[in-house]
């Protein structure tokens, strides 16, 4: 006869000690990702960018002959060809529009804001290069404590970015290399039915490709033909207010007319009547078609299931809750909402049946 205290099997557990591991678990499982918690942007473009690069990962094995240098060398180039400059590209465009809106706000008319907003701001005299010692030192005197304070922000920010850039490319490496192991893992171990478990990655696959190659590139080219535009027509601060047109791309109805509309008008109020009305026509015929031309084309690409005003006020809304990050968080939630809603109501039709 077996002795329970000694044999390998598992002693089943009464209600009172599951409900005790259960708790467990959800404790160890919270704090485990409150730790993570600081780094989930760079574990969440490192989970899509892997998953989306997979292909191309099957492929450089065989021409460099091992996963493991395939997975580095994509996960390097992924990161120097495409996220570092976007990386870069939206620490600009987020410092120039903040003062841009200081100076469409501070300005005390209706024209004046408008003559602000064409001009993209006023440009601050801490970025003039001095023409002799004594402007340097006329500029240290004024700016002096302004210039520490942002040295040891960007010392900081630089800090910071070195840590996620490390975090990102060791996590992009280790999934490319283990990532089906990983998800098999959770397959095992999830509460979740295989098959709806299943369903939640496919939506959030889809969420990944639709926001970086559907509406990122959508984005990225309508930022690129609105510059060109702009710089052709004399706009100032075209290399701004370019890609604020693209970012306004996504906002139903009006897209990007909401930035070179109020160009139009800030030319004519300051009766440049013939760039006012050159700006509205290569933005009604240029801007705004290459919008509408655009997205059917990259939809194949990455396409997201999702009501376009839906995207723009989960995109939003998740800038407004949690910053610049929460235009990527917002979109993913709201479709993981989606698909949970849409497994609810095939589970309550196959019950009824």
């Amino acid at each position: 006869m077996v002795n329970p205290a000694t044999s390998d099997a598992p002693l089943a557990a009464t209600p009172g000690q599951r409900r005790a591991l259960q708790l467990t678990a959800g404790v160890f499982l919270l704090a485990a990702l409150g730790l993570c918690w600081p780094l989930w942007p760079m574990l969440l473009m490192a989970v899509w960018t892997a998953t989306l690069a997979h292909p191309l990962l099957l492929r450089l094995e065989r021409l460099v002959r091992g996963r493991r240098a395939a997975a580095g060398l994509l996960a390097l180039l992924v990161f120097l060809g495409l996220a570092l400059p976007l990386y870069v590209a939206a620490l600009v465009v987020i410092s120039a529009i903040r003062d841009l809106a200081a100076s469409v706000g501070s300005a005390p008319s209706v024209k004046a804001a408008l003559e602000a907003f064409a001009s993209g701001g006023a440009a601050s005299d801490i970025l003039r290069i001095p023409a002799s010692v004594d402007d340097l030192v006329a500029l240290m005197n004024r700016h002096g404590s302004s210039i520490y304070a942002l040295g040891t922000r960007l010392a900081g920010v630089a800090t910071q970015g070195v840590v996620g850039a490390f975090v990102y490319l060791a996590a992009t490496i280790t999934l490319l290399l283990e990532g089906e192991a990983a998800w098999a893992w959770t397959l095992d171990h999830s509460p979740l039915r295989r098959d709806h478990l299943t369903r939640f990655a496919g939506a959030f696959r889809e969420t990944g490709s639709g926001l970086l190659l559907g509406v990122g590139l959508t984005t990225a080219t309508q930022a690129l033909v609105a510059t060109l535009a702009y710089v052709a027509l004399g706009v100032p601060r075209a290399a701004l207010l370019g890609p604020l047109t693209g970012v306004a791309s996504v906002v139903p109805v009006v897209g990007s007319a909401l930035i070179w509309g109020p160009i139009s008008l800030a030319f004519a109020a300051s009766g440049s009547a013939s760039k006012a009305l050159a700006v509205a026509l290569v933005g009604a015929l240029i801007i705004s078609t290459a919008d509408n031309v655009l997205k059917p084309i990259f939809a194949r690409v990455g396409a997201l299931r999702m009501h376009m005003f839906l995207l723009f006020v989960s995109i939003f809304g998740g800038i407004a809750t949690l910053g610049a990050w929460g235009a990527v968080v917002g979109p993913l939630v709201v479709r993981l909402a989606i698909e949970a809603l849409a497994l609810l109501r095939e589970n309550e039709r196959s019950n009824a049946s």
